[in-house]
């Protein structure tokens, strides 16, 4: 009777064990093997989600079986303290387990918002307002209100009291997570632009007639707008820099256009040239009193380091260049012959 009882309690140890067996590897089976999926599948793990609730998503968009003995497994070994909270993309192959250590990755989604040199801050506004996944907290602001919201990323170089928050962005190409807000794009862009002018100010070419970097900034963006081809800005820069030096206008059209606002179709007449407005270059000496559009560190560079030759006019050749010109004379000449040559036929 005894031996039998120990024979019966033997076996049933060997069933327990064999049983135990095949379930951990069933189970390792079931942790490594691909995810039936068949196309990419974005998970969304929410801010102080729990283990099963993460499994559950996982059961219910990627085909994941047993998500509550999955999800006992994850807590037992401590991965439910490394989730990271974003969107992450499963790929076609990935395992339950390889799952979670993605998700454990912090390697979330990355979507990109697109800042273009040359364009104004209200463009680059509506870029931000328009991109998918952004928390938009400042579409009722003014762009002074929004301004004062960012100063902390205006630091001392900016050098005198900003009134406006065109051309405090930098045109780049920026990445955040889904749930990021707008307010943390724009603090960061200005941030950048302030290095990007910091570093481009410091090594500066001597006896420049710009007094801050804010002035250096204003006329980049006038640099920019007026910039066909890459290859032209210094020379560009430099009719501007010899035209302040010698107390000449800079008589730039972008700079008209910029102070008509909405009034502007898409032509200049002569009322508007002779417009006193704030931004008529035509009509102020200096410069504008703010950017007219975001620079980049290309025409920053441009504006601080000018060709050094002789030229104080250019005109567009319709090509995407321009003609330089060291006298008036020669420069009306070369006007009369493009814009006869650009003339509709």
């Amino acid at each position: 009777m005894k031996q039998r009882l120990i024979r019966y309690i033997l076996g049933l140890i060997t069933l327990l064990v064999l049983g135990a067996a095949i379930f951990y590897v069933q189970f390792v089976d079931f942790l490594d093997s691909p995810l039936a999926i068949t196309t990419e599948v974005v998970i969304d793990v929410r801010p102080g989600s729990s283990m099963q609730q993460v499994a559950n998503q996982l059961a219910s968009l990627a085909a994941l079986k047993r998500p509550r003995l999955f999800s006992l497994w994850a807590r037992y070994n401590g991965f439910d303290t490394g989730l990271q909270a974003g969107e992450y993309a499963l790929r076609v192959g990935m395992s339950p387990r390889s799952a979670l250590a993605h998700l454990m990755s912090g390697q979330s989604i990355q979507y990109p918002i697109v800042f273009i040199e040359g364009t104004s801050v209200r463009q680059a506004l509506n870029t931000l307002w328009s991109s998918p996944k952004l928390l938009n907290t400042l579409q009722d602001k003014s762009e002074l209100e929004i301004l004062s919201m960012i100063q902390a990323a205006l630091p001392t170089s900016v050098q005198r009291p900003v009134v406006s928050l065109e051309g405090l962005l930098f045109p780049d190409t920026y990445f955040y997570t889904s749930g990021a807000t707008d307010i943390s794009i724009l603090r960061r862009s200005a941030a950048q632009l302030q290095m990007v002018l910091a570093e481009e100010w410091e090594q500066r070419d001597a006896d420049l007639p710009l007094s801050t970097p804010y002035e250096a900034l204003v006329l980049a963006s006038i640099v920019e707008k007026e910039s066909g081809l890459l290859s032209e800005r210094e020379q560009i820069a430099g009719v501007f820099i010899r035209r302040l030096q010698s107390g000449m206008r800079l008589q730039s059209d972008p700079t008209v256009i910029y102070g008509m606002g909405d009034a502007y179709n898409g032509n200049i007449r002569r009322v508007d040239l002779d417009a006193t407005t704030p931004y008529n270059t035509y009509r102020i000496d200096g410069l504008p009193p703010t950017p007219i559009a975001m620079a980049g560190r290309d025409a920053l560079h441009a504006t601080l380091h000018p060709s050094d030759d002789t030229a104080l006019y250019f005109v567009a050749r319709g090509d995407g260049g321009h003609h330089f010109s060291n006298t008036l004379e020669e420069h009306n000449a070369a006007v009369r012959r493009y814009l006869l040559d650009n003339r509709p036929q």
